[in-house]
């Protein structure tokens, strides 16, 4: 059983902090907190540092990452009261996240230990997260009844998925960095052309990954395109990005596409990740960026569409187009 916190009981006893945000002990059933429980607590806490949150949006978003996962709720909560000035914003919840993303705890090194020791566990996070399958949630299916076990993978009606968006990012970066790691090209010439006087062109950076992706997929079969595409531009986009920024994925499984947004320095850009499944769908995937970017309050967003046909005159293009007084720049690869 994953311990939800970073000591356990034995040694929490002797590390005692002034924090309402610590779980230090093994929880053998579900404990997971509904954004009402989230909201008490924090009800509780603003009673007594008067810091003007609003609660219930607050909690909302916290469970939005953790789907109320304790030992995240509560580190959250401590990065903020601690690390972040109390900042109960938005804002303060993505540091917050930021850090818990960072770290090195218990949770996470028995995550990765699990992945590292289990290919079977390794290729059903795979694709779930980069191919898009529909994979039927079984708990007496052993590897899906193992990730359930570990708190990593959840029934979502009748389908397997990734417990919360906290899980997901960690195993997103560890694919990713996966891939960096045994990557042999430079991206060097492309940073010069895409970070320029402080600011990340994501446009440029797409025409870009347009060419490279060309380059290193020449001669592959579509299997491994439909397999990887996803994982190219992710570990393409990281190293550009890293120090100065990060993205975060929202994943949406069975028509598979990534709603992607990326931070650099103060900028932020939405990017939406799809596969190519006719003029219809692709239509359909400007109506759910357009949805996506007036969500997040954006006027310009991306959309990176990977099309795997073989027809030698299928279009490729990167251009901008106007779509409902919003401006999308749409990719083809």
């Amino acid at each position: 059983m994953i311990k939800e916190g970073l000591y356990t009981p034995s040694e929490a006893e002797n590390k005692i902090y002034n924090s309402p945000w610590n779980i230090a002990v093994d929880f053998e059933v579900d404990m997971s907190f509904s954004p009402a429980e989230i909201a008490t607590m924090l009800g509780e806490y603003e009673e007594d540092h008067g810091t003007g949150m609003d609660i219930a949006a607050i909690s909302e978003e916290i469970y939005a990452y953790t789907s109320g996962y304790p030992f995240m709720v509560s580190r959250i909560c401590q990065h903020i009261d601690e690390k972040l000035e109390q900042n109960w914003t938005s804002n303060g919840i993505e540091e917050a996240v930021k850090m818990l993303l960072s770290e090195q705890n218990t949770l996470f090194d028995d995550l990765f230990e699990n992945i590292h020791n289990n290919e079977k566990l390794r290729e059903l996070l795979y694709d779930l997260l980069f191919v898009g399958r529909e994979i039927p949630f079984g708990i007496d299916h052993e590897i899906i009844g193992m990730g359930f076990m570990y708190g990593f993978l959840k029934d979502a009606n009748g389908k397997a998925r990734v417990s919360n968006k906290i899980f997901e990012m960690r195993i997103y970066n560890y694919f990713v960095l996966q891939e960096i790691t045994d990557a042999d090209y430079s991206l060097n010439s492309a940073k010069s052309a895409i970070v320029h006087g402080g600011r990340f062109d994501m446009s440029v950076c797409l025409e870009k990954f347009r060419q490279h992706y060309a380059e290193i997929t020449s001669g592959r079969d579509i299997k491994f395109l439909e397999r990887h595409g996803t994982l190219l531009f992710l570990s393409y986009l990281k190293p550009l990005i890293n120090g100065e920024g990060d993205y975060y994925i929202e994943p949406q499984v069975g028509d598979f596409r990534l709603d992607l947004a990326v931070q650099y320095r103060s900028e932020r850009y939405i990017v939406e990740v799809k596969l190519w499944h006719g003029e219809k769908k692709h239509e359909e995937a400007y109506e759910q960026l357009f949805a996506y970017l007036e969500a997040k309050g954006a006027d310009e967003g991306y959309l990176l569409t990977f099309d795997f046909r073989r027809e030698p005159n299928r279009e490729r293009k990167a251009e901008w187009v106007a779509y409902n007084g919003k401006r999308i720049f749409d990719v083809i690869v």
